[in-house]
């Protein structure tokens, strides 16, 4: 008998160290580091070779279209009702058109956004959102380059990579449902969202944060700025707020705490690396496109295009970067493309413009690794 149950027990063992390690989500060896932060620090990026590998892969920019002749006709003059890149020659606008097509309908084609019966025609609602789009990316690429995309840039690529619509967009998230005697309480929290990494952190970061530039900066700060501060705020419900901002960010970069921060003063500037900074103005840009580019498209899109309380969809950093710290590799995507790099008629938009992250304070000194 003990000679079963030691056999029994030795199988089991075995079992249980086999599912440890095959199934329950280890990383394995051979590991790759990177040093993000000052020497001796502990500020390192740590993935498994084979996740960096599959991670480079899963972020490749696709080959830019051949070069387009710049002479001859304008877009405006051969084609009807070209209201953003009518000022290039006809060629470089048919090159435009077709990588984006390949960029984001590569399955249903022109028709996607085209009425076949007159492809003047603004009749299909996603042609009107597309030109939105395309002013979107201009404005990002023009007014953000020096703050947060740099040489690299952004097409309709970045986003979309081949789909229709992104994979990384978000919703407003419904309160909950509310009984017959009583109304549900929970602080927008409670709830597990796949915005906040599906804890139970705030998911209203994401309706109150990342879709209203105007939102104060105090709106996610936990540490105090004077001595003996009198609470005027929930302290706990501050630190939620930032642990589930800080989350969504670190979900969305692939990385963990420290490729932005030094955990010695997680507050403090002069000691966080240069991609706090980079950090920083992306969330601010990813505020103003939500208001200024999203919002107003709520009644473009159909019913069926809307979340459920009838908002529309909105951008986050995953939206671009899809788990990697730089989107597509760093590739420099927008260099074969300068007809977006900047805006090609005369649109108003937005001024982009950024205020210190904290009062009184200014931007560390640093000169930007992008």
């Amino acid at each position: 008998m003990k000679t079963v149950l030691s056999v029994a027990g030795a199988a089991l063992a075995l079992f249980l160290t086999i599912a440890m390690f095959g199934g329950a989500g280890w990383t394995h060896p051979p590991m790759a580091n990177k040093q993000t932060g000052f020497r001796g620090t502990g500020m390192d990026l740590i993935r498994t070779k084979a996740g960096n590998e599959e991670l480079a892969e899963a972020n490749r920019a696709p080959a830019p279209a051949d070069p387009a002749e710049a002479g001859g006709d304008k877009a405006s003059a051969v084609y009807e009702n070209v209201q953003v890149l009518g000022d290039l020659s006809a060629e470089q606008f048919n090159r435009v058109m077709v990588s984006m097509t390949e960029w984001v309908a590569p399955q249903q084609g022109c028709t996607y956004c085209h009425s076949t019966e007159n492809m003047a025609s603004d009749e299909l609602y996603q042609k009107r959102v597309a030109r939105r789009m395309l002013q979107m990316t201009q404005h990002i690429n023009s007014t953000w380059k020096e703050k947060h995309v740099h040489e690299a840039g952004v097409t309709c690529y970045t986003c979309h990579r081949g789909n229709p619509v992104p994979a990384n967009i978000w919703f407003d998230t419904p309160a909950p449902s509310v009984g017959a005697k009583f109304i549900p309480r929970n602080n927008g929290q409670n709830l597990a969202s796949a915005n906040v990494g599906l804890t139970s952190l705030p998911y209203a970061v994401f309706d109150d944060y990342y879709a209203n530039k105007d939102t104060p900066q105090s709106y996610v700060r936990v540490n105090a700025t004077t001595a003996l501060p009198e609470a005027k705020s929930k302290p706990i419900q501050d630190a939620e707020r930032t642990f589930a901002i800080m989350i969504t960010m670190s979900q969305a970069l692939g990385v963990n705490c420290t490729f932005c921060h030094n955990t010695r003063s997680v507050a403090q500037w002069d000691t966080s690396t240069p991609n706090r900074v980079h950090a920083w103005y992306g969330v601010q840009m990813v505020r103003e496109l939500n208001q200024d580019y999203m919002h107003p498209l709520t009644t473009t899109f159909p019913a069926t295009r809307l979340g459920p309380t009838g908002d529309v969809a909105k951008v986050s950093c995953a939206t671009c970067h899809n788990g990697a710290n730089k989107p597509l590799n760093g590739a420099k995507v927008i260099e074969p493309y300068p007809e977006l790099a900047k805006p090609t008629t005369q649109v108003s938009l937005p001024t982009g413009e950024a205020k210190d992250p904290i009062p009184g304070t200014t931007l560390p000194a640093v000169k930007p690794p992008m």
